[in-house]
């Protein structure tokens, strides 16, 4: 396997500090934000990707995949970021969020995420890239190992790919729902996001209700079963790139961590994930 760490919460480095970062702390390479508010911006595709590659060669890493908001080759800067990552070498692009709308409608929505999938997997074939869906907690189309499988089971592995990430899975699947979701969508298993998880109160609601909120902790201290989901990943014989997602910044982090307490802690991360095979 391939460790890259996202580079989404090191928007406070210039690439080269974020590739040099990476590097310091163990990874092969980052996974590149390349979409608004990200170390590249999508108009800035060719440019930003060309320097970003030359920087990263000269730290020592690689940039096997991109991060980005595309969700639609209709889109004005899908097909230049996809172009753009063919020529420098990021094989693999993590797509944006279809986000599910009014209940009542799922199915028409799943339809629909089909089509816009069918638009970019042409783009991608056309490029020799791969579009991969994010398999992402919440309100959004491919919520869950089941959801995403139904968006993808008409496509053939190759032309789609699966972005599975375990604590998404756990948050939507928490018994066993992140297991059957991994079986059904391991024929396209092209990515894994990792990061970890505990739920937490949130208070009542006007009605009485407990609330609860999930946060972010360490790998070895969530709820997301890790050993058993790399357990699956070796019986897959999965050997691409995992991408350490470290959301330790802001409210949802168990604590708010600065930018070198943040690396220091993805080194850890890094060393616990690799021990567990």
């Amino acid at each position: 396997m391939q460790h890259v760490l996202f580079t989404d919460n090191l928007a406070d480095l210039s690439i080269a500090e974020a590739c040099r970062a990476a590097r310091n702390a163990g990874f092969d390479g980052v996974d590149l934000t390349v979409r608004p508010g990200g170390h590249v911006k999508p108009g800035d595709a060719e440019m930003g990707l060309a320097e970003a590659r030359r920087v990263a060669d000269g730290e020592g890493v690689s940039i096997p995949m991109i991060t980005t908001a595309v969700t639609d080759a209709k889109e004005p800067h899908a097909e230049p970021v996809f172009a753009a990552a063919a020529h420098y070498g990021a094989r693999m692009l993590k797509l944006g969020y279809w986000e599910y709308r009014p209940f009542g409608t799922l199915a028409k929505q799943i339809d629909e995420a089909r089509e816009r999938l069918e638009r970019l997997a042409r783009l991608g074939e056309k490029y020799k890239v791969l579009p991969c869906v994010h398999c992402h907690s919440g309100r959004f189309v491919a919520s869950g190992g089941a959801l995403l499988y139904l968006v993808l089971r008409e496509f053939r592995p190759g032309e789609a790919g699966a972005y599975v990430d375990p604590m998404h899975m756990t948050i939507e699947g928490s018994l066993s729902g992140w297991e059957l979701g991994l079986d059904l969508v391991a024929p396209w298993l092209a990515l894994a996001g990792v990061k970890n998880f505990r739920w937490k109160e949130a208070g009542r609601d006007g009605k009485g209700q407990m609330r609860w909120r999930w946060e972010y902790v360490p790998l070895e201290d969530g709820h997301a079963p890790l050993p058993e989901f790399m357990g699956y990943l070796r019986q897959l014989r999965f050997d691409g790139v995992v991408s350490l997602h470290s959301e330790y910044k802001g409210e949802s982090s168990w604590r708010r961590l600065s930018t070198p307490e943040l690396v220091e802690q993805s080194r850890k991360d890094l060393v616990y994930l690799r021990s567990l095979g």
